[in-house]
């Protein structure tokens, strides 16, 4: 797996990303209504997922079936395995069977149609690696590999995202500092993102942008911790651990209460600046994908993702919060905001107003 997060991987990977994100951005600016943010950033990293990863072309109409199926077995992933009509493990083994079949047509698909394709996506990649190695994929493996692909890419990022654009709405002055990295850097000129302007070593050299996002991961890291089993019998606080042990690691309490990070309650992302480098003070302070030789494979790939949407809602969006206040959190299964956060999104014209429709009129302090 650890070549389809290579750095030739995710360049070739970063144009369908950009592009996915400016749909998706479009349909939210022309939804009159304010969106569900985390339903909708699911929906948009499981797309990025089928679309970008995977390479499949299915129309949009199963695509959104698919969602649905796949929104059902994710739901059922942690119930008690009671295979009883009704029960939860029930449903989630049937979504996972409906969801199989479907990746199968469209892995069958991909595998005859070869034809006009631009880019190596992961899939490729999978199985090119797996000859490599000797080893034909079975079709089964090929799902299996697909799931888990798309179970990678999918919950943990829509928290992530959720959460970035929960904290531009927070702090205007982030968003803005953002905007002016991007014109110093030629990246953003006259409202309107440069044309060939985002490419790999260009958002690498955006060194705020990277703060920010280490920051939304550090404050609100989408899963609470990890498990690893213990190699060695050894003593931690006077009680001793022993060889085999399943341990649990608390990444929410490791950033709490590292003492690397001063206000570990504020939103600050100068604290990953040059001067500060707060997470540079010692190894396992942050670690927001894990650490050691388990950390997560796919964490350049969603930093890589969570810094294009923020460079395009920076770029090409302006939004502001439905509700009279931020919603609370919600730290199961995944951190997001009980309500889903309600945005309302404004589309832009190419000198960054609002662009109005009809009669309507869009009021309000926009960020």
């Amino acid at each position: 797996f650890s070549k389809i997060f290579s750095h030739e991987a995710l360049e070739s990977y970063l144009p369908k990303i950009q592009l996915v994100i400016k749909d998706t951005l479009r349909a939210w600016s022309s939804n009159p209504e304010p969106i569900n943010v985390y339903h909708e950033t699911q929906k948009l990293t499981f797309r990025m997922a089928i679309r970008v990863l995977l390479g499949f072309r299915i129309p949009d109409e199963e695509l959104n079936r698919l969602f649905e199926v796949y929104q059902q077995f994710v739901e059922n992933v942690f119930s008690l395995p009671v295979d009883l009509p009704f029960s939860g493990y029930r449903r989630g083994i049937r979504a996972r069977e409906t969801l199989q079949k479907g990746l199968e047509k469209a892995i069958q698909e991909k595998l005859q149609n070869t034809q006009g394709k631009d880019y190596a996506d992961a899939l490729d990649i999978l199985i090119e690696s797996g000859k490599e190695h000797g080893k034909e994929l079975t079709m089964q493996e090929l799902k299996d590999g697909t799931l888990e692909l798309i179970f990678a890419a999918y919950a943990t990022t829509a928290s992530a995202s959720t959460s970035l654009i929960m904290q531009l709405l927070k702090h205007p002055r982030v968003l803005e500092k953002l905007r002016e990295e991007l014109r110093s850097k030629g990246i953003l000129h006259n409202g309107c993102i440069c044309e060939g302007s985002l490419r790999l070593d260009n958002i690498s050299s955006l060194h705020y942008l990277d703060c920010v996002i280490k920051e939304v991961l550090r404050l609100f890291t989408p899963i609470s911790g990890g498990y690893r089993t213990v190699l060695q019998t050894f003593e931690l606080d006077g009680f001793q651990i022993p060889k085999g042990w399943s341990v649990m690691y608390s990444i929410r309490d490791t950033h709490d209460t590292a003492p690397v990070f001063r206000d570990v309650d504020v939103f600050d992302p100068d604290r990953f600046g040059q001067g500060r480098s707060e997470d540079k003070e010692g190894r396992f302070h942050y670690l927001p994908f894990g650490g050691g030789v388990r950390t997560c494979l796919g964490k350049h790939l969603a930093k890589l993702f969570l810094k294009a949407l923020a460079i395009e809602l920076a770029s090409t969006s302006r939004f502001e919060l439905a509700t009279r206040t931020f919603p609370k959190i919600t730290l199961v299964p995944v951190v997001h905001p009980v309500d889903g956060l309600k945005v309302k999104f404004f589309g832009l014209d190419s000198n960054q107003n609002e662009i109005l429709t009809g009669t309507d009129v869009m009021l309000g302090a926009t960020v």
